[in-house]
Parts: structure tokens; C-alpha cells; sequence
């Protein structure tokens, strides 16, 4: 038997159960094949008692021809063979065996086989008596043409149970075949030797049956399994799934794919026009016209593929069309979360996640594009682009924490968008900076009404966790007509005029002009020229004093690097210092510096120290402690005679950092200075936490000290503040007799430093300066050296 294919879905070959050979004895089947059988032994009890109503009539017509009483026997058994037989099948229907009930499908098949057999022996008894007792031909005819059909009926009703076809066979052939022989004449006995042929053929006649019912069982229960699997993957899995046929009817569809259209389409599916599907989602404006066209000509044209479809509200659905044949199958996978979150990355890539303003990648991309149109299009108006900066917005994350200073950028964020011209781009460069772009009205009093109302809205004071704070910030920009124009161009320009605008003050704006570029090539050449300076030794040392004051000799003196460009002249030290901390050269310079100073310190006299200024680079850096102590180990310098200057604004960026790396430093007995005290934000919390050993108090308080009693006294409590904690004072920017005199009278000063001593020193003078003052014994007054002790934490 072969199964015709189909197309589109699963090919079983469920041919081959049908064409093996089936086992006979039931220990041999499955539980399931072996219960069918036996249930097929109990079916149709109608069509039974019909069949023994036929016998028993012809046993009745025979006795009442031959008016054989032992006929009237056989039917009165026939009758209750019949009874017994029908109850039996009664009883079955009533309590059959379950499909994995072998021993009650066992009982069963027994009381069958008894019963049948029973009938069966009835039927041979008939013809037994007929042939040998009887002996009337009519008698003999009626009882051999139904017993033999009644065999036919024992094969087609019993065929599943080779044993039952067995025992009723024998039960019959062997008493007819034993009347046919005792009639005597040789063609009752050929006819008696042709029964044996007859049986064998029943029985194969009953194998063939019972093969084909088990196929039958094979396949319905294959194709069950199947159905079943396939029920439980279509309701079971992920995604929807939807089957259409030739003319694009939907022909099957899980519940997924029905969830997918929910609110669109309601109602059973499977009929339906796909098509019309897409139709009422479209008259909805659940979807889009052109994904729904995009969908169906894949269906269609059977080309197969993905498409995203965007359904009502934010649900995305990825629909993908396979065809084979005559049959299209789509897959709907629910993708709204990976396209949320491919939303969120490419906002998160595109936009500050602080302010949500484009980032720096993002704007550079919208502007350059814009430029990139003005020059195709050849247009001549401005481009505007102005950097703002928060003037000392470091100062907010220190002092009240970065969650204060992430509150105040994001409404920098809100109020600059409040204010600024309608054609204006904003976004964040980075840290505290906002940069702005604008190609239409940018004439000049629309570029300065902008400038001015941003400087003027960020002066309000912000409002963070209770605290006000007051803010300004600083504008630098750019109008150009230049085409072309890079980006990077217009940041470089704005850039130079943020730099000049914080020269002047906090709050400002500033233009660019091309005098600013001039001064940026200059610096830019500074940076290179400088490099090259460190790397072949072009910078020199110079040795400024620190004088006791009690004593007037030079207690120490401080390191200063200097640079002798051979061509610009003379650069001045906060010029390359500050390039030196922009390019990272800072470090080099300061390890020179370290290297050099110990190394000449060493030619000076025990008693006079040598003092090193470091950067916030060194600070932030790992290599201080090295260079340190590389350069004492070079020199043979002892510790105590180096000191360590800092001021505060290289503390402010990392306190902890830096006080831990001072720390380290002041325990191998290294002196650790606070330059330039009273000049940065919170002066005492600095003393209070850092291992300070020497203050030095910044020129600022010593120059009104002469005409100013207020100056005077602030210098004096200053001072008595750091007697307080034990440390060394020094007054910094001494430069008249005056002065001096005034330090020396009225305040407790320990060693003063200035001008008035001399400016700073090459090493050999610095040397004669040293021999000469320390010759020479001024008024007495108490020596006052470093103190060891260090302020607490």
C-alpha cells in the first residue's frame, strides 16, 4: 500500500508498517496493535445474531424435512451458543480494555476463543450428523453450505487472532471432514481431502486481513502521533506561525500569529484571504500601506525574505515568507524589545544620556553635513558656532558632589534650549561645555542678543538639594563666510575665543578675530619647540631665596625652571608651564627639575634646603614618589633637605589621590609646602586633611600691609593660625625694606621670600648669594626651623 505524497509538510512512510510481515502470536505485538485486535473480535454483534438467525432457520429446514430429532439438538445449540456469545460481546462493550491493558485484552481474547470455538464445533457436529446420521441430501447440502459459510465469516470476524481462526477451523473440518469419509464413496472422500487445502487458504486469507488492519492501526496511530507533535509545536513555540495555500487562503495559523493581529482581525483564521488581513489592518491604521504591499508581493512573487512590521501602538513584528511549491508559510517573531533596544543604543551613541542633547559624534555629523550642503549650493551667508563653558563648574563637583554638578548641567541643558534662536543647534561637547551651530540669521546683533541672553539665563542662581549656587558662564565664537570650511576649523576658531573671553573675567563673551590665531600658531609652535627643549636640555634652573627672618640667612631656596627659546627669546614661566601641563610635558619637566635641584643642593650647606613645585599631573600620576626618590638616590641628598610645593588649585582635581601621594612623601621625612595659601576656595580643609609642613602665604596679603591696617592683621592671624599648627610660615613677594620691617614687628612670621633678596638665581650665584648672606649676622631673633611634626588628619 503506497501513501501518496504530500506537499508542503511532513512525508512519513508510513507504507512500510502495512508491508511488513505481523508477528502471530500476541506476546509478539505492541499493547496497542494487540488491544485493536481483540477489540475487533466484539464488533457488530448485530451482524452476528443475523448470521446465527440464517443457521439456526437451516437447521430447522433440515429437521423439519428429515424430521430428525438430533437436528432439533443442533439448533436448540445453536441457540444457546448465540445467547452466550451476545451477552459475551455485551459485557465487552460495557467494560473494554484500555489501549495499554494487555492482561484485560488477554481475558477477553480467552473467552472468545472458548466461545467461537464452541460455535464453531456446533457447526461440525451439524455436518458430522447430517452426512453420517441423517443422510438426506437436502440435510447434507443446507448443512454443508453454511457451515462453510460461517468459515468465511470466522476469517473475516476473527482474522486479527491466528489461535481463534485455528481452533475454529479444526473444530469444523475435522467432523465434516470425518462424515464425508464415512459416507464411503471416493468422492465424499476427495472432497473430505480437498477441506485441507480450503483451511490453509482461510488462513492465509485471514493473515492478509489482519495485515491490512494493523497498517491501518500503524497509520492512524503514526499520523495521530504526528498531528499531535505538530499541535503542540505550532502552540508551544515562540513565534506565530501561518500557512497559506495556492491562492494565498490562510490554511493554517497557531495561536501566536492570531495574537500578533490582535484587535485587527478577530475570529478564526483559517479561510481567510491574507491579503484581506493586511486590508482591515490598513483600514485600522494599525499598518502602514507600504509594508503591507512590501508583504504581500514576497507572497506573491514567492521570492521569500524578512520585512519588520510596525503594528498599532510601538509593537514590531518581523515577518519571514519561505515558499515551496504551491504553499507559503510565514513566521511572525515578536522583535519589539530588540528594537527598543537597538533604539536606545543608536540614541545612546547619537545623544548625551546626561542632557539628551546630540553628542559630539552626532553633532559633528549633523554640521558637517550642513557645511557640506552650503558648499554644494554655494551659499555665502555666516555660519555661526559658539563654545560655552561654565565658568568653575569643578568647583560644584568638589564641594557638593557630581550628582549636583550632573542637576546643573542638565538644566544648563533646559534653559539654554529656552532661549536660544530658533535656527540654533545645541549640544554637549563634553564635561561642562555646550556648543552651538547656526547657518541662517546669524547678522551680528542676532549672534550677540543670543550670546548675551545665555550669558544672562545662566547667571540664575541653581537650585540643588536645597542649595543655591552661583554659576556663570563664558562664550566663545565664530561667524564665517569661509568656503569652504572644516568643522574642526570652527572649533579651533571658537575655542581661541573662549580663551580670550576667560582672560577678561568670568561672564563674558568673546568673538573671533584673527589676531587670535596668530597667538594659537604661536602657542602651537611653543608646544612643539618646547618638547624639543626638554629632550636636549635647553632649560635652565634658577634658585630663588627663602630668608629667616630672624636671622636674615637663607634658610633654603626654591627651584624655577626657565626657557630661553633661540629665536623667540625669553619665554615666560607661566606661559611654557601652563603649555607644559596641556601637552603632558609637565612631568618631564618636573623630574628634571627634581633631579637638578638635588643634585646642586648637595654643593650648599647642611642647613639650606631646596624646594620643588609639582603639578596636578604629577599629582594624578604614579611616578612622583619614583622621581623622588630617584633623584635623592642619585644625589645623596637627605630627604629633610627637600621640599615638596603645591598649590591648591593642583589639589582641588583629586584630593584623596593627592593627599595619599603627600603622605607617602612627608613619612621618608620629605618637607611638604602649600604654596601660594589663601588664593584657592577652602584654604583650612586643606590644612586640616593634608601633611603640610611649611605655609607660604601668597603675595596678595603682602602687598597692601604698608598702607593697610586691614591687610596687616589678616597676615597676622594667618600667621598665628599656622603656629597653631605647627608649621612653618613664609611670607611670599617681600619686596621693599618696609615690608620686611612691618613682617618683622608685627607678625610671627618664620622666613620671607621676594625681591628684595634678589630675583632668582643661576646656580653658581645662587651659591656666592648663599655664602655671602650666611657670612653676615643680622639683628638677633629666635631660629625657628622646620617643625616635624605634621597637621593630623
Amino acid at each position: 500500500m503506497q501513501t501518496p505524497k504530500r506537499a508542503g509538510w511532513f512525508q512519513p512512510n508510513l507504507a512500510e508498517a502495512g508491508q511488513k510481515q505481523m508477528p502471530k502470536g500476541h506476546r509478539h505485538l505492541p499493547t496497542l496493535d494487540y488491544v485493536s485486535i481483540v477489540a475487533s473480535l466484539y464488533k457488530d454483534r448485530r451482524a452476528m445474531l443475523v448470521g446465527m438467525a440464517a443457521t439456526i432457520v437451516g437447521v430447522l429446514m433440515a429437521a423439519i424435512k428429515t424430521d430428525a430429532p438430533v437436528l432439533y439438538a443442533v439448533a436448540l445449540a445453536f441457540v444457546l451458543s448465540t445467547a452466550k456469545r451476545y451477552y459475551n460481546m455485551l459485557a465487552f462493550e460495557e467494560n473494554p480494555p484500555a489501549p495499554d491493558d494487555r492482561a484485560a485484552a488477554r481475558f477477553w481474547e480467552r473467552r472468545q476463543t472458548i466461545q467461537g470455538t464452541i460455535s464453531a464445533s456446533i457447526y461440525g457436529i451439524w455436518c458430522f450428523v447430517s452426512f453420517v446420521v441423517v443422510g438426506d441430501p437436502f440435510a447434507e447440502l443446507v448443512a454443508v453450505s453454511v457451515t462453510i459459510a460461517a468459515m468465511i465469516g470466522i476469517v473475516t470476524r476473527n482474522f486479527g487472532v491466528d489461535r481463534i481462526v485455528t481452533l475454529q477451523s479444526v473444530a469444523i473440518s475435522i467432523p465434516l471432514a470425518l462424515g464425508l469419509v464415512l459416507v464411503g464413496d471416493g468422492y465424499h472422500m476427495a472432497l473430505a481431502a480437498l477441506l485441507v487445502p480450503l483451511m490453509v487458504s482461510f488462513r492465509f486469507l485471514a493473515a492478509d486481513v489482519r495485515g491490512m488492519l494493523l497498517s491501518q492501526v500503524h497509520e492512524r496511530t503514526v499520523a495521530s502521533r504526528l498531528a499531535l507533535q505538530l499541535d503542540t509545536a505550532l502552540e508551544t513555540m515562540q513565534h506565530g506561525l501561518c500557512m497559506l495555500d495556492e491562492n494565498g487562503v490562510i490554511a493554517l495559523a497557531n495561536d501566536r500569529a492570531q495574537q500578533t493581529f490582535a484587535g485587527i482581525a478577530g475570529g478564526a483564521w483559517v479561510g481567510r484571504s491574507f491579503s484581506d488581513l493586511l486590508e482591515e489592518a490598513i483600514g485600522k491604521r494599525a499598518l502602514p500601506e507600504t509594508t503591507a504591499d512590501r508583504l504581500n508581493r514576497m507572497i506573491i512573487q514567492q521570492t521569500g525574505g524578512k520585512i519588520v512590521m510596525k503594528l498599532s501602538g510601538d509593537f514590531h513584528c518581523e515577518v519571514t515568507v519561505s515558499s515551496r511549491e504551491d504553499r507559503t508559510v510565514l513566521l511572525f517573531e515578536n522583535v519589539t524589545a530588540r528594537i527598543r533596544a537597538q533604539e536606545r543604543i543608536n540614541f545612546m551613541a547619537r545623544y548625551d544620556g546626561l542632557t539628551g542633547l546630540p553628542n559630539r559624534a552626532y553633532f559633528t555629523e549633523q554640521v558637517e553635513a550642513d557645511l557640506a550642503s552650503r558648499r554644494r549650493l554655494g551659499r555665502r551667508e555666516p555660519a555661526l558656532l559658539a563654545i560655552i563653558d561654565l565658568d568653575d563648574f569643578k568647583h560644584v563637583n568638589d564641594t557638593l558632589g557630581h550628582l549636583a554638578g550632573d542637576k546643573v548641567l542638565t538644566e544648563t541643558a533646559a534653559r539654554i534650549q529656552t532661549i536660544m534662536h530658533r535656527n540654533s543647534r545645541l549640544a554637549r561637547l563634553g564635561g561642562d561645555e555646550f556648543v552651538i551651530y547656526r547657518a541662517q540669521d546669524t547678522g551680528p546683533a542676532s549672534i550677540q542678543a543670543e550670546a548675551e541672553a545665555i550669558l544672562s539665563v545662566l547667571q540664575r542662581p541653581f537650585e540643588v538639594g536645597g542649595e543655591q549656587i552661583d554659576l556663570s558662564a563664558s562664550i566663545g565664537f565664530v561667524s564665517s563666510s569661509d568656503s569652504p570650511i572644516a568643522l574642526d576649523d570652527l572649533i579651533t576658531r571658537a575655542d581661541l575665543a573662549l580663551y580670550r573671553a576667560k582672560e577678561h573675567g568670568k561672564g563674558h563673551y568673546q568673538a573671533f578675530v584673527e589676531e587670535m590665531d596668530s597667538a594659537f600658531r604661536y602657542r602651537q609652535r611653543l608646544k612643539s619647540d618646547l618638547a624639543i627643549a626638554i629632550a636636549e636640555g635647553q632649560l635652565q634652573l634658577v634658585y630663588q631665596p627663602l630668608v629667616e627672618l630672624g636671622t636674615r640667612q637663607v634658610a633654603g631656596c626654591e627651584a624655577l625652571a626657565r626657557w630661553t627659546h633661540p629665536e623667540l627669546g625669553t619665554i615666560p614661566p607661566d606661559v611654557f608651564i601652563g603649555l607644559a601641563e596641556e601637552t603632558g610635558l609637565i612631568s618631564s619637566i618636573t623630574k628634571w627639575v627634581l633631579k637638578t635641584a638635588t643634585a646642586e643642593c648637595v654643593h650648599w650647606p647642611d642647613a639650606i634646603s631646596v624646594a620643588v613645585n609639582v603639578s596636578a599631573r604629577d599629582l594624578r600620576g604614579e611616578d612622583l614618589a619614583l622621581h623622588v626618590a630617584e633623584a635623592l638616590e642619585a644625589s645623596g641628598l637627605a630627604p629633610d633637605r627637600l621640599e615638596i610645593e603645591v598649590t591648591e588649585t593642583a589639589l582641588i582635581e583629586d584630593r584623596e589621590g593627592a593627599a595619599a601621594k603627600l603622605e607617602v612623601l612627608a613619612a621618608k621625612g620629605i618637607g611638604i609646602a602649600l604654596d601660594d595659601f589663601g588664593t584657592g576656595y577652602s584654604s583650612l580643609s586643606y590644612l586640616h586633611g593634608m601633611a603640610f609642613s611649611k605655609l607660604k602665604i601668597d603675595r596678595s596679603f603682602v602687598a597692601g600691609i604698608a598702607t593697610s591696617e586691614r591687610s596687616l592683621k589678616l597676615m597676622a592671624n594667618v600667621a598665628r593660625l599656622g603656629h597653631d599648627l605647627d608649621l612653618v610660615l613664609v611670607a611670599e613677594g617681600v619686596e621693599t625694606e618696609e615690608q620686611l620691617e612691618i613682617i618683622a614687628d608685627h607678625t610671627n612670621i618664620d622666613q620671607v621670600q621676594g625681591f628684595l633678596f634678589g630675583t632668582p638665581l643661576p646656580a653658581l650665584e645662587t651659591r656666592a648669594l648663599i655664602a655671602r648672606m650666611n657670612q653676615t649676622r643680622s639683628r638677633p631673633k629666635a631660629v625657628k626651623g622646620r617643625r616635624p611634626a605634621l597637621v593630623s588628619k
